[in-house]
């Protein structure tokens, strides 16, 4: 049920709208003060076309297109003028929103960011993305976790971006910290059409959570992006497809409250329950052991492959980047966070 795509929204929904946006080119500061506006127009836009949306979501490479460039003097900040604008969007507009922005590091190579900002502007939500693209994509790998935060009426928000997706642990972590709505943005093309909707499908069934992911939509002369937003019930059946329009947004009602009610009332399939109490037919409160060697490995800092040495791609060289030589520092690379400029 999507309440007609959040038409018919009831007192314990809340409307996603999920924006196709059309892939853009991005060189120069003024690119991208002219991408911020269009962004900040479609978020009045959203609100002009559905009365009854809380949230309002952006692709991954929203702001930034596809080319992959690090130059400094198009990377964002927190406190910068761009994630100002979109607060200012928001608050304007009465509406929630969900941003994607290639984000400066002084210590390295930029961060893939997104933010959730409310509809007073302030910022709820700061993820970097856990797992870039390689080997083509050149971003620092996230440290920040993943985090959850409060949304729109009653609802409980995760955030992951892109290639994210396509490892079981993330979605699980999110509904392990209580998200019972999980955002996917993305960038993807058309090659990765069948994993696209059959991650989303999976991470919502594992994890009893409604997935709602969109990627980029159209073409900047040389990739070509393929849209494609998709909203998944908790049961794994989706509820909303898009198509390959650039700028539609694909819209839904979810219910977290059934989300809820599935976590707590459901005996076969309540996989994110069981998957800590095995067994639990057998034993009292079931098993809740750690079984998984390659978990116990990546804890002690020891993940190896049977196959590690003939692995071909190691690094982002066959994509044209250099082999780095700066080994990964985790949080203790953190330097301060400011707060959201303008919120």
């Amino acid at each position: 049920m999507s309440g007609l795509g959040g038409l018919n929204k009831s007192p314990n929904g809340v409307v996603l709208g999920l924006v196709q946006l059309q892939l853009p080119n991005v060189v120069t500061p003024d690119d991208l003060a002219a991408q911020t506006q269009r962004i900040c127009d479609m978020v009045a836009k959203a609100r002009r076309n559905m009365s009854s949306m809380d949230l309002v979501v952006f692709p991954e490479y929203s702001l930034h297109g596809l080319s992959m460039d690090t130059n400094p003097e198009i990377m964002c900040r927190l406190d910068g003028p761009e994630v100002a604008a979109f607060s200012r969007a928001c608050r304007d507009n009465k509406i929630w929103g969900c941003f994607s922005i290639m984000e400066y590091n002084p210590d390295g190579n930029p961060y893939n960011s997104g933010i959730i900002l409310d509809d007073q502007g302030e910022l709820r939500l700061y993820y970097r993305k856990l797992h870039p693209w390689v080997p083509v994509e050149p971003w620092e790998p996230g440290n920040l976790g993943i985090p959850v935060c409060d949304g729109p009426n009653g609802s409980k928000l995760a955030l992951i971006i892109c290639h994210d997706g396509m490892f079981p642990e993330m979605a699980r972590e999110c509904a392990y910290k209580g998200a019972d709505i999980m955002i996917r943005t993305a960038g993807y093309t058309a090659p990765i059409r069948h994993s696209w909707q059959i991650t989303n499908q999976a991470n919502a069934f594992c994890n009893l959570i409604y997935t709602a992911s969109v990627c980029m939509c159209g073409s900047d002369g040389t990739f070509d992006s393929m849209g494609e937003g998709m909203f998944v019930n908790f049961d794994g059946a989706p509820l909303v497809m898009g198509s390959h329009r650039p700028d539609e947004i694909i819209t839904a009602e979810l219910r977290p409250d059934l989300v809820r009610e599935a976590r707590k009332q459901w005996g076969v399939e309540n996989n994110i329950y069981q998957f800590g109490h095995r067994g639990y037919v057998a034993v009292k409160g079931g098993a809740q052991d750690c079984p998984y060697t390659y978990m116990q490995d990546m804890v002690a800092g020891n993940y190896r492959l049977p196959w590690e040495d003939e692995v071909v791609h190691q690094d982002g060289t066959s994509c044209g980047f250099p082999a780095p030589t700066r080994l990964y520092r985790g949080h203790e690379q953190l330097t301060d966070i400011p707060t959201a400029g303008g919120a």
